[in-house]
């Protein structure tokens, strides 16, 4: 029985030696029979050829970075008052200048290593046409954001009505994508650009701005008049900074129902118009009141 046992022993190790030797002949067959000489040269050329495809790229790179900077730095010296508007653009160039390179620089490498860069672009634009889809919104906001800052439509610190919104304030940022504003009342409105149809700027002119104050006509309408032009040529002095044109009588309007009052017009400065308008009329009043003039506070009426 011994005997038996150690025989099976050695034949069962005699196997286990030839399996083993059989996968090492094969492998170092294999390995005789590959081209060392080739992959080593393949190697060190594909190498080669990275590394000038780096250094090429990151020679573009700079010289394309420094060329917009100077072309903006130039814009700005230009154009001081719309800093705002340059630093945008500024940052939109430098953005598709970067992502433009990155791609040419992934498809030469990928080109460079032999993969099949046809293929995956064709795999990419089929993925490309859902992402596209899905992000349709968003492209707009870019593209309704660019002509907004290409055309100067409106600068930080206007003041703004976006008619379709129903909503107007002053603009404290213009992205790329979306709008800030801010409304008198403080509420900060973010208004994506693609919502933008319709923008009136109240910041682009003088804005004229119209003063009644209703009066009794019996009462002496050329006194309260001669009260009125008095009051106008001191606030003029006063406001001048603000007044571009004005202020200037312009006479009695009928408000309706027998109501009557009587107008001044001017043109001030975009965003002075209500501290004007409100500056002018306690004027007016204060100065009919000290002398004993009537100013009506009955309502007006109108028509059903």
């Amino acid at each position: 029985m011994f005997l038996n046992t150690a025989q099976t022993i050695d034949s069962s190790n005699t196997n286990v030696v030839e399996q083993a030797t059989q996968q090492l002949s094969v492998w170092q067959k294999y390995w005789q029979s590959v081209d060392w000489d080739r992959v080593f040269s393949i190697v060190i050329q594909k190498g080669l050829t990275i590394i000038a495809v780096l250094v090429l790229f990151f020679l573009i790179r700079k010289v394309g970075n420094f060329l917009i900077n100077q072309s903006f730095e130039r814009q700005k010296k230009k154009m001081a008052d719309n800093a705002t508007r340059i630093e945008t653009l500024h940052a939109l160039a430098a953005n598709i200048f970067s992502y433009t390179l990155l791609f040419f620089f992934l498809y030469s490498i990928l080109d460079t290593l032999g993969i099949p860069v046809g293929s995956l672009l064709a795999g990419a634009g089929i993925a490309g046409i859902a992402i596209g889809l899905g992000a349709q919104g968003f492209t707009n906001d870019i593209i309704t954001g660019f002509f907004i800052i290409m055309e100067q439509q409106i600068d930080v610190g206007d003041y703004i009505r976006l008619v379709d919104r129903q909503i107007e304030g002053t603009v404290t940022s213009v992205g790329i994508r979306m709008l800030q504003m801010k409304s008198t009342d403080g509420t900060v409105h973010f208004v994506p650009n693609r919502n933008i149809t319709t923008i009136s700027n109240l910041s682009r002119a003088h804005m004229q701005v119209k003063v009644d104050v209703r009066i009794q006509p019996d009462e002496g309408y050329d006194q309260i008049s001669q009260s009125i032009a008095e009051a106008n040529q001191k606030l003029a002095e006063q406001f001048k900074a603000e007044i571009f044109d004005g202020p200037d009588l312009f006479g009695m309007v009928d408000l309706g129902n027998g109501n009557y009052a009587i107008r001044t017009i001017m043109y001030v400065t975009n965003g002075k118009q209500y501290k004007l308008q409100e500056e002018f009329l306690t004027a007016y009043v204060k100065t009919l009141h000290e002398q004993g003039f009537t100013i009506p506070n009955n309502p007006i009426l109108t028509g059903k």
